[in-house]
């Protein structure tokens, strides 16, 4: 089970740091990948974490505006957000899969059998 959690309200420009725990799993061999889904639109993949952390990747938006780390002794993930925009709202979700390679990742969202529940960013202009 995920738990997607940090969302808030924020103004353009501002920082969110959203975590994404885990729970009944070994975390520590699972890849994590995050996605949103702003209103009216289909939920898009965003960055990934391999479950050693040597692999990540973003997508070109939010490349060096956002981080994603983890802490495999706490079952928990993040995904630090810096200088947001306004096209940044969304419900953030957190998913999980097991991976063979520590630096290996998702990027499908049918790749992902574990989800979190959604955390709702909004970014005021």
């Amino acid at each position: 089970q995920l738990q997607a959690s940090g969302g808030g309200l924020v103004q353009a420009g501002g920082s969110l740091r959203l975590s994404c725990t885990a729970s009944g799993h070994t975390f520590s061999r699972y890849a994590v990948g995050w996605f949103r889904q702003a209103p009216g639109k289909v939920r898009k993949f965003i960055a990934a974490i391999s479950w050693g952390g040597d692999g990540t990747y973003y997508i070109d938006s939010v490349k060096g505006r956002f981080t994603v780390s983890r802490d495999n002794a706490k079952s928990s993930a993040f995904l630090q957000m810096n200088s947001l925009k306004p096209e940044d709202t969304a419900v953030y979700y957190c998913a999980a899969q097991p991976a063979n390679g520590r630096d290996f990742y998702y990027e499908r969202a049918e790749d992902f059998n574990f989800w979190g529940q959604g955390t709702k960013v909004t970014v005021s202009s």
